[in-house]
Protein backbone atom coordinates (compact mmCIF):
# COMPACT_ATOMS: atom_id res chain seq x y z
CA UNK A 1 0.00 0.00 0.00
CA UNK A 2 1.25 3.48 -0.86
CA UNK A 3 0.24 6.48 1.23
CA UNK A 4 -0.16 10.01 -0.17
CA UNK A 5 0.59 13.04 1.99
CA UNK A 6 -0.15 16.62 0.96
CA UNK A 7 3.17 18.34 1.70
CA UNK A 8 1.47 21.73 1.82
CA UNK A 9 -0.38 20.82 5.01
CA UNK A 10 1.20 22.02 8.25
CA UNK A 11 1.07 18.51 9.71
CA UNK A 12 2.71 16.84 6.70
CA UNK A 13 6.18 16.23 8.20
CA UNK A 14 4.53 14.58 11.20
CA UNK A 15 2.41 12.41 8.90
CA UNK A 16 5.55 11.43 6.98
CA UNK A 17 7.30 10.45 10.21
CA UNK A 18 4.31 8.41 11.38
CA UNK A 19 3.86 6.57 8.08
CA UNK A 20 7.59 5.96 7.66
CA UNK A 21 7.77 4.51 11.17
CA UNK A 22 4.79 2.29 10.30
CA UNK A 23 6.57 1.04 7.15
CA UNK A 24 9.82 0.45 9.06
CA UNK A 25 7.99 -1.61 11.70
CA UNK A 26 6.80 -3.97 8.95
CA UNK A 27 10.50 -4.91 8.57
CA UNK A 28 11.22 -5.34 12.29
CA UNK A 29 14.02 -7.66 13.31
CA UNK A 30 15.40 -8.30 9.84
CA UNK A 31 17.90 -5.41 9.65
CA UNK A 32 20.70 -3.79 11.67
CA UNK A 33 21.37 -0.63 9.64
CA UNK A 34 19.36 1.88 7.65
CA UNK A 35 20.52 3.11 4.25
CA UNK A 36 18.90 6.12 2.63
CA UNK A 37 19.37 5.80 -1.13
CA UNK A 38 18.61 9.26 -2.51
CA UNK A 39 18.28 9.07 -6.29
CA UNK A 40 18.46 11.86 -8.84
CA UNK A 41 20.65 14.36 -10.59
CA UNK A 42 21.78 17.81 -9.55
CA UNK A 43 21.75 18.82 -13.24
CA UNK A 44 17.97 18.90 -13.63
CA UNK A 45 15.78 20.91 -11.27
CA UNK A 46 12.94 18.38 -11.08
CA UNK A 47 15.31 15.50 -10.50
CA UNK A 48 17.37 17.03 -7.68
CA UNK A 49 14.88 16.13 -4.92
CA UNK A 50 16.73 12.95 -3.93
CA UNK A 51 20.25 14.43 -3.87
CA UNK A 52 19.03 17.50 -1.98
CA UNK A 53 17.42 15.29 0.69
CA UNK A 54 20.58 13.16 0.78
CA UNK A 55 22.68 16.28 1.33
CA UNK A 56 20.53 17.24 4.31
CA UNK A 57 20.40 13.70 5.74
CA UNK A 58 24.18 13.26 5.46
CA UNK A 59 24.51 15.40 8.61
CA UNK A 60 22.80 12.57 10.51
CA UNK A 61 24.79 9.68 9.04
CA UNK A 62 26.60 7.41 11.48
CA UNK A 63 25.56 5.03 14.24
CA UNK A 64 23.92 2.63 11.81
CA UNK A 65 22.55 5.26 9.41
CA UNK A 66 24.10 5.63 5.95
CA UNK A 67 23.28 7.99 3.10
CA UNK A 68 24.02 7.44 -0.59
CA UNK A 69 23.22 10.17 -3.10
CA UNK A 70 23.95 13.82 -2.34
CA UNK A 71 24.33 16.98 -4.40
CA UNK A 72 28.10 16.48 -4.50
CA UNK A 73 27.96 12.72 -5.11
CA UNK A 74 24.62 11.92 -6.78
CA UNK A 75 23.21 8.47 -7.52
CA UNK A 76 21.53 8.61 -10.92
CA UNK A 77 20.71 6.45 -13.94
CA UNK A 78 24.36 6.08 -14.93
CA UNK A 79 25.60 4.73 -11.58
CA UNK A 80 22.48 3.38 -9.84
CA UNK A 81 23.02 -0.29 -10.58
CA UNK A 82 26.65 -0.28 -9.39
CA UNK A 83 25.80 1.79 -6.32
CA UNK A 84 22.97 -0.55 -5.33
CA UNK A 85 25.22 -3.60 -5.70
CA UNK A 86 27.81 -1.83 -3.53
CA UNK A 87 25.17 -1.04 -0.89
CA UNK A 88 24.03 -4.67 -0.80
CA UNK A 89 27.67 -5.82 -0.40
CA UNK A 90 28.63 -3.22 2.24
CA UNK A 91 25.35 -3.33 4.16
CA UNK A 92 23.90 -6.84 3.68
CA UNK A 93 21.57 -6.50 6.67
CA UNK A 94 20.43 -2.94 5.97
CA UNK A 95 16.92 -1.67 5.50
CA UNK A 96 17.11 0.43 2.34
CA UNK A 97 14.83 3.46 2.06
CA UNK A 98 14.86 4.72 -1.53
CA UNK A 99 13.97 8.36 -2.18
CA UNK A 100 13.32 9.94 -5.58
CA UNK A 101 11.36 12.62 -7.41
CA UNK A 102 8.34 11.55 -9.40
CA UNK A 103 5.89 12.88 -11.94
CA UNK A 104 2.20 12.36 -11.31
CA UNK A 105 -1.32 13.55 -11.83
CA UNK A 106 -2.14 17.22 -11.39
CA UNK A 107 -4.14 16.46 -8.23
CA UNK A 108 -1.01 14.91 -6.63
CA UNK A 109 1.42 17.72 -7.45
CA UNK A 110 3.22 18.61 -4.21
CA UNK A 111 2.37 15.29 -2.55
CA UNK A 112 4.73 12.81 -0.93
CA UNK A 113 4.23 9.08 -1.33
CA UNK A 114 5.48 6.48 1.14
CA UNK A 115 5.11 2.74 1.00
CA UNK A 116 6.69 -0.64 1.52
CA UNK A 117 8.31 -2.22 -1.49
CA UNK A 118 10.83 -1.24 -4.09
CA UNK A 119 11.09 2.09 -5.86
CA UNK A 120 11.19 2.00 -9.67
CA UNK A 121 13.47 4.93 -10.51
CA UNK A 122 13.17 6.46 -13.94
CA UNK A 123 9.67 5.08 -14.53
CA UNK A 124 8.25 8.60 -14.96
CA UNK A 125 10.66 9.33 -17.80
CA UNK A 126 10.36 5.85 -19.34
CA UNK A 127 13.81 4.62 -18.28
CA UNK A 128 14.25 0.98 -17.38
CA UNK A 129 16.30 0.90 -14.20
CA UNK A 130 16.43 -1.82 -11.55
CA UNK A 131 13.93 -1.60 -8.69
CA UNK A 132 15.65 -0.58 -5.44
CA UNK A 133 14.88 -0.40 -1.74
CA UNK A 134 12.64 -1.99 0.85
CA UNK A 135 10.65 1.20 1.46
CA UNK A 136 10.07 3.99 -1.05
CA UNK A 137 9.50 7.71 -0.63
CA UNK A 138 8.76 9.98 -3.58
CA UNK A 139 7.93 13.62 -4.00
CA UNK A 140 5.60 14.47 -6.88
CA UNK A 141 7.46 17.45 -8.35
CA UNK A 142 5.48 17.93 -11.55
CA UNK A 143 2.79 16.54 -13.84
CA UNK A 144 3.64 13.55 -16.01
CA UNK A 145 2.27 12.47 -19.34
CA UNK A 146 4.13 14.40 -22.04
CA UNK A 147 7.72 15.51 -22.65
CA UNK A 148 8.85 14.18 -19.27
CA UNK A 149 12.51 15.24 -19.65
CA UNK A 150 11.45 18.80 -20.50
CA UNK A 151 8.96 18.73 -17.62
CA UNK A 152 11.75 17.82 -15.17
CA UNK A 153 13.99 20.56 -16.59
CA UNK A 154 11.30 23.22 -16.13
CA UNK A 155 10.08 22.15 -12.69
CA UNK A 156 9.97 24.97 -10.16
CA UNK A 157 12.85 24.84 -7.70
CA UNK A 158 10.54 26.10 -4.96
CA UNK A 159 8.38 22.97 -5.37
CA UNK A 160 11.40 20.68 -5.10
CA UNK A 161 12.87 22.49 -2.06
CA UNK A 162 9.52 22.60 -0.26
CA UNK A 163 8.95 18.87 -0.79
CA UNK A 164 12.55 18.03 0.16
CA UNK A 165 12.41 20.07 3.35
CA UNK A 166 9.13 18.46 4.39
CA UNK A 167 10.40 14.93 3.70
CA UNK A 168 13.67 15.63 5.51
CA UNK A 169 11.85 17.05 8.54
CA UNK A 170 9.71 13.91 8.72
CA UNK A 171 12.73 11.62 8.54
CA UNK A 172 14.86 13.65 10.94
CA UNK A 173 12.09 13.72 13.54
CA UNK A 174 12.57 9.94 13.79
CA UNK A 175 16.30 10.32 14.41
CA UNK A 176 16.90 11.06 18.10
CA UNK A 177 20.23 12.15 19.49
CA UNK A 178 21.43 8.52 19.44
CA UNK A 179 20.19 6.51 16.48
CA UNK A 180 17.06 5.80 14.50
CA UNK A 181 17.74 2.09 14.83
CA UNK A 182 17.78 2.12 18.62
CA UNK A 183 14.32 3.74 18.80
CA UNK A 184 12.51 1.37 16.47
Amino acid sequence: MTFYIDAKKESSSGEIACLLKRCIRKHSGSWTEIVFLCIGSDRMTGDCLGPYIGQQLSRYAGQGIFVYGTLTDPVHAMNLKETYISIKNRHPTALVIAIDASLGQKKHLGYVTIGNGALYPGAGVRKELPPVGDIHITGVVNIGGMLEQFTLQTTRLSTVISLADTITQGIVSLIPSESLIQTL
